[in-house]
């Protein structure tokens, strides 16, 4: 029985259609894989600022405690 060429021309289309839009798909995957990438990096180096700030507060906090142990039992007239 020939194959019927109506069909065959149906049976194209709709693989070439079916292909451009699986490649579309990779294509749009992978600029979310990048994207994702990228706020994965970004959210690194956001919390390595963060440990930097934490850790520097600490120190002043450290600081102002020394500078109020320091002045406490002087008394305000002995300069």
């Amino acid at each position: 029985m020939p194959e019927d060429p109506i069909a065959q021309s149906e049976l194209a289309a709709l693989t070439r259609r079916f292909e451009e839009v699986a490649d579309k798909h990779d294509r749009e995957f992978g600029i979310m894989k990048s994207d994702l990438t990228a706020v994965r990096l970004q959210i690194g180096n956001l919390d390595q600022k963060v440990e930097a700030l934490d850790k520097k507060i600490d120190r002043n906090q450290a600081q102002i405690i020394e500078l109020l142990t320091e002045l406490v039992g002087r008394r305000p007239d002995a300069g």
